[in-house]
């Protein structure tokens, strides 16, 4: 019941708050969209990294003349919050217009 309770309530103020600045509702899904974008692909790189950072230093410790090899394994993933950043700020470009 609390739960219905606070979603009534922050669609309330939700509402009035895009009635106020002119706002549609489309526009408030775009920025979730982006938000998204931006923190899924983190959440995925650091559950990549974790993996990929653990083997690195194993394999770093028995053969350290790999230490470039393993730099570009653990750069490789980062590209993809790049993309997520990219595609906010392309989303967020929507917004307004």
């Amino acid at each position: 019941m609390k739960k219905v309770l606070v979603l009534v309530v922050l669609a309330a103020l939700f509402s009035v708050g895009l009635a106020q600045e002119g706002r549609t509702i489309g526009d408030g899904l775009i920025a979730l969209a982006a938000a998204l974008a931006i923190s899924l692909s983190a959440i995925g790189v650091g559950i990549a990294m974790a993996a990929i950072g653990s083997a690195a230093v194993g394999t770093l410790a028995e053969r350290p003349q790999a230490f470039g090899q393993l730099l570009i394994y653990l750069v490789l993933p980062e590209t993809l919050v790049i993309f997520g950043f990219v595609i906010a700020i392309i989303l967020q470009g929507q917004i307004g217009g």
